[in-house]
């Protein structure tokens, strides 16, 4: 999931958050409400947030759905730009920059 950091608030890219589905998978939707209990902030078709104060519980989201095996990577994982700089303790292990964008760079 693409994420970037400004002033100690975790943004996540709104096309990448899993979509609620009525008749959905049981687990995504799961892994959706879990993501918005923890939101500061889940405007509809935007970014959602995440102040430090809950870090260790979207850090904690992530891991568990990540090793549910039910999720691919991609949705268990943040994206940073690749010119962040370092990953925030919390998010060590669970993050990585953006491959498209440093893709372009080498090209």
């Amino acid at each position: 999931m693409r994420a970037k950091i400004e002033n100690d608030v975790v943004f996540l890219h709104g096309q990448d958050i899993p979509q609620f589905k009525k008749q959905g998978s049981i687990v995504r939707n799961n892994y959706f409400w879990a993501l918005k209990a923890i939101a500061g902030n889940t405007p509809y078709g935007g970014d959602w947030e995440y102040e430090s104060e809950v870090w260790l519980a979207l850090r904690r989201v992530l891991l568990a759905f990540a090793e549910s095996g039910y999720l691919g990577l991609s949705e268990t994982t943040l994206e940073f730009p690749p010119d962040f700089g370092e990953i925030p303790e919390p998010f060590r292990g669970i993050a990585t920059w953006q491959e498209e964008a440093l893709e372009a760079e080498a090209q």
